[in-house]
This record gives C-alpha cells, structure tokens and sequence, in this order.
C-alpha cells in the first residue's frame, strides 16, 4: 500500500478530536510520513498559518 497524497498536493483537513481548530482553507502537502497506528501521516501547511500541522490519512480528502 502506498501514501494515497502527495507531496506538493491541495488537500482539505477535516481534524479528529482533541486537534487544534483546522482554518476550514486548503492546506498542501508538505511531507509524507511513516505510518503510525495503521495509517499514513501527513505534514501539511496552510499558507494562512505560520506552522505546519501533523495529519492523518484519514482526516485528509482530495476536494469540497
């Protein structure tokens, strides 16, 4: 199995609970990461923000 995104990648983060509040804006991927727990993760920026977020593969989609 391989990472469903990719690096430079437009996608949406829906966070899970316990995540700090996601700016509802389109975040690119920055990073792909090993898996943890059975999923793929995620480093993701939003140009809105001035950190970079941890996201699993599950709380990531393709389009609105």
């Amino acid at each position: 199995m391989t990472h469903k995104f990719k690096v430079g990648q437009t996608v949406y983060f829906t966070p899970g609970r316990g995540t700090m509040l996601a700016s509802g804006q389109a975040y690119e991927v920055v990073r792909c990461l090993p898996r943890d727990g059975g999923q793929y993760q995620y480093r993701i920026k939003c140009k809105a923000e001035a950190f970079e977020r941890l996201a699993r593969e599950s709380e990531l989609g393709r389009n609105r």
